[in-house]
């Protein structure tokens, strides 16, 4: 049995002895073959960072961090291999007496897993989305329906559920994590406002005691469409836990699904014992659970500062706050003076390794005459992209904001709405008042400013723009996000390793949007900020290369037993309409024997690169020829047209679909 070496102690300061656990039940569990124990409360995944777990695996020959946002989906051992039993680790409750497995993923076996330390579970991520949802394909399962449904239950949510129940309307509140009140508690607190957990606190509160608003906690919505939602969600019962999906039709729908923290783009940014700022806090706050016993953070944002002063209160040492911006400026950062913790600023990390002694992290920063710096753990923060995942996959469009340096919400939908952090709203504040002003907006009421207070810039440094570190030909990978895709910073160094994504497009210029897999935001930004992906364009790559599966338009809401699996989806809904209203189902036939992938653009001839250029896109592929959508100018028998994928030109023709 592993001991809990990374959880804080009972009385641990600052909240950091973790809410959602209950210390007085303890608890074991079976994790690939190996005891891990935890306490009540505890998720899969939290009790095995307790345990000093901290690994996926390897990827291109380097080890891979074991997070909140990067972790593989597990199943009970008796109904391993079955999609429809998939669990995220994240949201699965630990259990006594259970046995997990993870799922669909190869792991290292025989001699080989003898040397492995104890810290990983061992798996081998070289393959095809070796992190994937496998929840995904599965059709949903009808839903009770309901006037408002709310995503996501931080203050912004839990503010449009109450907002809605006040408007007399059913409402249906979904929150991925088993709690509500979100992450504000990092942020801090401005002039007049009360305690962030207050806030939470108090608004949980409401929504849980109103008997118009139904929540469903460990439930995660991952499609939508005007009018409907699919979403997998754990049901747990004594001894066990079971995921299914399931299908919400709802009159009107809140997306309040928040921010998401950026991953600064150097060599070895996602080795063990990195970790975004947001991910350890709440591993702290909620689990008690904190790696090591002292941390450097690097930043370009202020929240990191709060996160430094709140560990050291906890009894962590923290070494040094690297700040890449030049002169940043605001109240965590000289109250962060006051404590003594040493401050870089305009100090940028180049790359970090792991040294031979006890798997400790050697940073190195682009200051080449400054020694490295060792520490147990590197805590990461480059800012704050609005989560815009839903909003695309439901049709919305989104622009480039060169400055703030992300990608933003533009225009409106037919019954969905945007609030808080994923409308770019930056105070606890606004986020408050922006999830009712978005109910006003959805019933057509009369609507009133939201009021957003950010600082004066003299007083409270804005976020910098993501830190970018020089390519170096050696050392670990540099991914452009901390999520489950594991893409990694096209480079030419990259593309001449063994297992390289990227092939170089003419002229030597790798195209982001030509990446072999579907792209998350995030990644979509960084693409942008390292000149991969133009700035004009970032919303419409963001809108065709999400990472979710789409709803079928055809779906009914008002009849359950009408609605399409998803297996039947032709044109995802944020298609309709890119390629014109006239736009065809046609098939594409390659010059060549090969198989086109999804995603791909199709140009009308080699010369043409940028996505506004591009007249179709592969929806899938097809033994007879992939299936693609085209513009009707297109659309003609043996018309020939270029399909860009992998940083490759494929010639093809259009052919009948019925060919």
């Amino acid at each position: 049995m592993r001991p809990q070496i990374n959880r804080l102690p009972d009385n641990a300061p600052k909240g950091f002895a973790g809410t959602a656990i209950d210390r007085t039940k303890p608890l074991r569990f079976r994790l690939d073959g190996r005891i891990v124990s935890g306490f009540a409360g505890d998720t899969v995944l939290s009790a095995a960072l307790a345990a000093g777990i901290d690994t996926v695996g390897q990827h291109l020959d380097s080890p891979i961090g074991l997070t909140s946002r990067a972790h593989p989906a597990i199943s009970h051992a008796s109904l391993a291999n079955d999609p429809q039993f998939a669990l995220p680790m994240a949201r699965t409750p630990a259990q006594d007496g259970a046995e997990f497995v993870t799922f669909g993923v190869e792991r290292s076996r025989g001699v080989a897993r003898l040397f492995q330390p104890g810290r990983t579970l061992g798996l081998k991520l070289d393959s095809a989305h070796p992190l994937s949802r496998p929840w995904r394909t599965i059709p949903g399962a009808a839903d009770a329906a309901t006037d408002l449904l709310v995503i996501g239950g931080g203050v912004a949510g839990l503010s449009a559920a109450l907002a809605g129940a006040r408007a007399g309307l059913t409402v249906t509140l979904v929150e991925a994590r088993g709690f509500l009140g979100g992450h504000s508690g990092l942020f801090g607190t401005q002039e007049g406002e009360d305690a962030p957990e207050e806030s939470m606190a108090r608004l949980s509160a409401e929504v849980e005691g109103a008997e118009a608003i139904t929540v469903l906690t460990a439930t995660q919505v991952f499609s939508i469409r005007p009018g409907l939602a699919r979403a997998h969600r754990i049901e747990t019962a004594p001894g066990t836990s079971r995921g299914r999906v399931i299908d919400i039709a709802a009159a009107h729908i809140v997306i309040a699904t928040g921010a998401l923290e950026r991953l600064p783009i150097f060599a070895g940014n996602r080795l063990p014992g990195i970790a975004g700022c947001l991910d350890a806090y709440e591993m702290a706050t909620r689990f008690g659970v904190w790696t090591g016993q002292r941390a450097i953070v690097a930043t370009s944002s202020n929240p990191a500062y709060r996160l430094a002063m709140l560990a050291s209160d906890a009894g962590i040492g923290i070494g040094r706050i690297l700040d890449a911006r030049p002169e940043p400026a605001s109240r965590f950062i000289a109250f962060s003076r006051a404590y003594g913790i040493v401050q870089s600023p305009g100090a940028v990390v180049a790359s970090v390794g792991i040294a031979r002694a006890g798997g400790l992290l050697s940073i190195h920063t682009e200051n080449r005459h400054e020694a490295a710096l060792v520490t147990d753990r590197l805590l990461v923060c480059g800012g704050w992209q609005p989560d815009l995942t839903l909003w695309h996959i439901a049709g919305g469009t989104s622009v480039w904001n060169a400055g703030r340096g992300r990608i933003e919400a533009q225009g409106r939908l037919d019954s969905i709405a945007l609030a808080g952090g994923a409308a770019g709203y930056f105070t606890r504040r606004g986020c408050i008042q922006s999830g009712a002003d978005a109910v006003d907006q959805l019933l057509g009421r009369e609507r009133r400013a939201v009021d957003d207070p950010i600082v004066d810039p003299l007083h409270e440094t804005p976020d910098g723009p993501i830190a970018i570190a020089q390519p170096v030909s050696e050392g670990a990978p540099t991914y452009l996000d901390a999520g489950i895709g594991l893409l990694q910073r096209p480079a030419e160094a990259a593309r001449k390793r063994r297992f390289a994504f990227w092939r170089p497009a003419p002229g030597g210029l790798t195209l982001l949007s030509e990446a072999p897999q579907a792209l998350a935001v995030n990644e979509v930004a960084a693409g942008v900020d390292l000149k991969l992906i133009p700035a004009d364009a970032a919303g419409i790559v963001a809108q065709e290369r999400v990472a979710s599966v789409p709803l079928s338009v055809e779906q009914e809401t008002s009849s359950p037993d009408t609605w399409v699996p998803i297996e039947a989806t032709e044109i995802p809904s944020f298609l309709i309409g890119r390629y014109g209203p006239e736009a065809r189902l046609v098939r594409i036939v390659p010059g060549e024997a090969r198989i086109l992938e999804a995603g791909a653009l199709i140009f009308p001839d080699s010369d043409a690169r940028h996505p506004h250029y591009s007249i179709g896109v592969i929806l899938r592929h097809d033994p007879a020829g992939a299936i693609g959508l085209v513009a009707a100018s297109a659309a003609t028998i043996d018309y020939p047209v270029t399909v860009r994928e992998k940083g490759q030109i494929v010639r093809a023709q259009i052919a009948a679909l019925d060919a």
